[in-house]
């Protein structure tokens, strides 16, 4: 697995040299760091982490062969570092599972830096691709059926549903925004002492300016993200027609993490290989933590934060569109807190939370907030009075 020094056979130079030593001595460090996990597993698990540790070490045996190829000396093995120390000594005083979390996250942030090496041998970007992949489906996956949380809850609870299009988010965050945002802003102008058309005025703007604004960044948001996915999947499809082979060994390398055996993760990889399409939505879900049918709606979430921010907002001007003075004042405290206990209340509810201690959350910070702008409404109207 060597590719010599460039297609020239140029004499590499100093900086690359030393790439070539920091890159072999971080190979050389996550195989010792997965042989020693592998102590700490059991099963496949522990066949899956040594395994890791071979393609490691192939990996470290050709950034060895690069640097003798460039007449460079090839430092000595020496003992894991820190880093490895510590992470092995949690996974033996608590578990592997403690210490998956910070391997993946590594792992993902290191897989594409063999993307566009020329000096990488073929194989390298997919083998660290592969790895990551490996380290999530061994973290998310204890059913020896290798299924996920997800689908074995949505497979035994139908009641459950998803938020398809972002929608219900978008609603949630958008109606506590807008009444704890104009709340604060019109509490701010009657503390100054503004008139009612003044307060009125403001509590309008901000619902409007508050609303559209909601509405835009949600759509470019959720727009943005969508666009992230998609090309992710379509990626994912290019790599299924060019490289089956390497799919398919990706696959029963996950549903071996997951707790199969190689024989029926074999069997259920080549079973889901044989349809493209089939195939293309469970490497979606599977390598990229995607659902396809679950990308997200823009225009769904940018209508829902509109609507809902209107509403919240619209909850504190309403007194003010009646009445004013210091009955539309006291009117539209009380409903702003009504209006915040109960948003925060739903918010425990479907989170399935406590709905008091959500609601006791909720109007604290709405509270909080309104009080701080009134405070200062008041100190300006009193120095500009």
């Amino acid at each position: 697995m060597t590719t010599g020094v460039g297609p020239a056979e140029a004499t590499p130079t100093a900086a690359q040299v030393r790439r070539w030593r920091d890159l072999l001595a971080s190979e050389r460090e996550a195989a010792a760091l997965y042989d020693r996990l592998a102590e700490t597993a059991t099963g496949e698990r522990s066949e899956i982490l040594h395994e890791l540790a071979d393609v490691e070490r192939r990996h470290a045996a050709h950034w060895e062969e690069q640097l003798r190829s460039a007449g460079a000396d090839v430092p000595a093995t020496s003992g894991p570092g820190l880093r490895t120390r510590l992470l092995v000594a949690a996974a033996r005083r608590f578990s592997l599972n403690a210490v998956l979390p910070l391997i993946e996250r590594a792992e993902k942030s290191d897989a594409g830096g063999y993307d566009a090496d020329p000096d990488a041998a073929p194989g390298m970007a997919a083998d660290e691709r592969s790895h990551a992949r490996a380290i999530a489906a061994m973290r998310a996956g204890r059913d020896r059926g290798g299924l996920g949380p997800r689908e074995r809850i949505s497979r035994r609870e139908r009641w459950h549903r998803s938020d398809r299009s972002g929608a219900l988010r978008a609603g949630i965050f958008g109606i506590s925004d807008g009444l704890v945002s104009n709340t604060a802003l019109v509490m701010g102008f009657a503390g100054s002492g503004a008139s009612r058309s003044t307060v009125l005025l403001a509590g309008i703007a901000g619902l409007l300016a508050g609303s559209f604004s909601m509405g835009a960044g949600e759509y470019v948001s959720m727009a943005g993200q969508r666009e992230m996915f998609e090309r992710e999947i379509a990626l994912e499809r290019a790599e299924l027609e060019e490289k089956p082979e390497e799919e398919l060994e990706e696959l029963i390398l996950i549903y071996r993490a997951k707790g199969l055996s190689t024989a029926r993760a074999r069997e259920i990889a080549q079973q889901i290989m044989s349809n493209r399409e089939v195939a293309l939505d469970t490497l979606a879900r599977e390598e990229l933590g995607l659902d396809p049918d679950e990308l997200g709606s823009p225009w769904s979430a940018a209508l829902s934060s509109l609507l809902a921010f209107a509403v919240g907002a619209f909850v504190v001007v309403l007194p003010y569109l009646i009445t004013g003075g210091r009955g539309a004042f006291v009117a539209a405290v009380v409903l702003a807190l009504a209006a915040m206990a109960t948003v925060g209340a739903s918010i425990g509810l479907v989170n399935g939370r406590s709905p008091v201690r959500s609601a006791v959350r909720q109007v604290v910070v709405g509270a909080l907030a309104a009080g701080v702008t009134f405070g200062v409404g008041t100190l300006i109207g009193v120095q500009t009075g």
